[in-house]
């Protein structure tokens, strides 16, 4: 009994001090794995070394989805103006889950309707399969798999706030407009 007391004195000591040295509540501490890409325009991108130094939002979709990426990529949308607006310079990246299919041109096709800024938000493939599956679960703990019998895959619905230091260290979910919201308030506090 003493040794679980002890057990949980020192687990809440952890959870206190590990509190204390953001301004904002952090769900996660993951680094973000290597990952080669290709932009909507083709062009290379070296995750996280080309962001280093910045605060980043990722995303996880695919151009044929049916059911949660056309929401996520509304809010997505929703969270860049809300950016430009208290102008904030937070690169979005957007990862497609089914690279074999989405090219980018497809991923260009299916963000125009949505209006992004590219200079802000890309839309990113080239990599494989095998490759983005396992950049989604050990940088996000984020499971992905192609469902059996159809174009449709099982992936997160979250975005993930990124640091400069290039760690994860927030979740939100894609789907809630609320949420994006949220991500303002914690970046503005993160920014002071």
């Amino acid at each position: 009994m003493m040794k679980y007391r002890l057990l949980m004195m020192g687990t809440v000591i952890l959870v206190i001090l590990s509190a204390c040295g953001s301004p904002i509540q952090e769900n996660m501490s993951r680094d973000v794995h290597a990952l080669s890409a290709v932009n909507q325009e083709g062009e290379q991108v070296q995750l996280p070394s080309d962001l280093e130094g910045s605060y980043w939002i990722v995303d996880f979709i695919f151009t044929n989805c049916e059911t949660v990426c056309p929401p996520m990529t509304g809010n997505m949308a929703r969270l860049q103006q809300l950016l430009k607006q208290e102008k904030l310079s937070i690169p979005l990246m957007s990862f497609t889950v089914d690279p074999e299919n989405d090219s980018p041109s497809k991923l260009k096709e299916f963000s125009e309707p949505y209006q992004p800024d590219y200079d802000q938000w890309s839309f990113l493939t080239g990599y494989t399969f095998k490759e983005i599956k396992e950049f989604s679960i050990k940088s996000f703990q984020s499971p992905l798999k192609q469902l059996e019998d159809t174009d449709q895959f099982a992936h997160g619905t979250s975005f993930y706030l990124i640091n400069p230091e290039g760690e994860v260290i927030k979740s939100y979910s894609g789907t809630k407009a609320d949420s994006m919201n949220k991500i303002i308030e914690d970046i503005k506090a993160l920014k002071e």
